[in-house]
This record gives structure tokens, C-alpha cells and sequence, in this order.
């Protein structure tokens, strides 16, 4: 990796002698301090680690470094859902998608050669050519479903998880009121939308229900494996 980090800088130290571009030598410590990071940085996380190296360059001036190795073909930009733009190493010749922790963002990349053929011959099949693609997985990451209480009210929850309602705490009419709606312990349900404020859209039954957060507060649920609960929703 590091003989290849060092083919990375020769080139474009190379290219941007020819554009000429200001302040080269800062664009530099840019890329050598980007491409020895394995992580995906934000302009303000590099920020930091160029700081670290006691390289005090402006934001402006690093997002324009980023924004040019982007063009230039040696980063990613990718805005993962509900997290600010982040920069990862462009390697020719090498793909790998990503599974994203929606509780503390870390990002894992992966790659598997049987679903990148799986991939090719789909579009085949469907008479298309496949230019680019990517995969995003998102869910939980191993350390933070290990930190997860047993039982967790449903504001807790992340969309598009499978979900079993264990307890139905409060009064016998709030109980009531989500019986009304087939809304029982034991139900599986799955998070379609949770903003963090406003309504909860479940899905129950192959339907959808909206629920106040005061009412989703007092359901407890528990995880489900999501296939077993779509085998639920497709059995009916």
C-alpha cells in the first residue's frame, strides 16, 4: 500500500504541475496526508489531521484540493444517508461497497467477487450495460447492537428494522387504542420512517400505521431478523 500511496503522489504531483495549480506544495501535504488515512474524512476531519502535522491550511482551500482530486480521479466523494459528505481513495482497478452503522457511522467497506458477478449478470440479462454501480448497506455495526438494551421503546428504533412488540406499558385505554389499530404484544412490525420527531410509520400486517411518539414511547419491542419478519408479510 505504501508503494502504491507513492505512485499516487508522483502522479499528481505530475498533474498539477501542468495545470500550474497555486500553492502546490500545500496542495501536496493535502493528498499525503489524505492518502495515508485509510478512513472516510470529511473536509473537517482532514482539516484536523493536516493540523496534527502541523499544516494550518484553510477549509476553503482543502475542499478545493478535494473537489480537484475528485475530478482528477484519485478520491471518492460519497454522502452516505444522514451523514455530511466524506472523501474515501479513488484505487484504480479496485471496487468495494459499504455497510454504515446508522448509530455511530462507522463505515466498513467490503467486496465480494460472487455479488459483483452477480451484479454483471443481472444487468446483462435485463440488456443493460453496467458503467458504475455501488451498494449501501445500512444497519447496525456489532458493537452497537452489543450496547443495545434487550427491550428498547420503538422511538429507538431505526427504519427498516424488523421489530417485535413485547410490552404495551401504560393504561388499559392506551392499550386499547393500539389494539384497535391490530397492534398486540407479540406483533412483528417493521419501521418504515423515524425522523427522530413526528409519527412513526410502522408496517403491520402488509399495512401501514402512523404512531404518535408519546404512544411509540410506551411500546417495548425487541430485534427481529427483517427476513423473517418480510417471510411474515409474504406468506399472507
Amino acid at each position: 500500500m505504501a508503494d502504491h500511496n507513492y505512485l499516487e503522489k508522483k502522479n499528481f504531483r505530475a498533474l498539477l504541475e501542468q495545470d500550474h495549480m497555486d500553492r502546490s506544495q500545500d496542495a501536496l501535504h493535502v493528498i499525503d496526508t489524505f492518502l495515508d488515512t485509510e478512513a472516510h474524512v470529511t473536509v473537517d476531519e482532514l482539516q484536523q489531521l493536516l493540523r496534527a502535522r502541523g499544516y494550518d491550511l484553510d477549509r476553503e482551500f482543502v475542499s478545493r484540493c478535494m473537489a480537484r482530486m475528485v475530478r482528477m480521479g484519485f478520491a471518492h466523494e460519497t454522502e452516505f444517508d444522514q451523514q455530511p459528505v466524506r472523501y474515501e481513495h479513488r484505487h484504480l482497478g479496485r471496487h468495494h461497497d459499504h455497510l454504515i452503522c446508522t448509530k455511530c457511522g462507522e463505515i466498513t467497506e467490503f467486496s465480494d467477487r460472487e455479488l459483483e458477478r452477480l451484479q454483471l449478470e443481472i444487468a446483462t440479462r435485463h440488456g443493460f450495460y453496467m458503467l458504475q454501480h455501488k451498494m449501501e448497506i445500512y444497519g447496525l455495526c456489532s458493537r452497537c447492537l452489543e450496547k443495545r438494551e434487550p427491550l428498547m421503546p420503538l422511538t429507538m428504533a431505526k427504519p427498516g428494522e424488523g421489530l417485535v412488540i413485547k410490552e404495551i406499558v401504560g393504561g388499559r385505554m392506551g392499550r386499547s387504542r393500539l389494539a384497535s389499530m391490530g397492534l398486540r404484544p407479540g406483533d412483528r412490525v417493521e419501521v418504515i420512517t423515524n425522523h427522530g420527531h413526528g409519527r412513526i410509520i410502522l408496517g403491520h400486517d402488509c399495512t401501514r400505521l402512523a404512531i404518535g411518539r408519546g404512544v411509540a414511547q410506551k411500546i417495548l419491542v425487541s430485534s427481529v431478523d427483517k427476513q423473517t419478519a418480510d417471510s411474515v408479510c409474504n406468506e399472507d
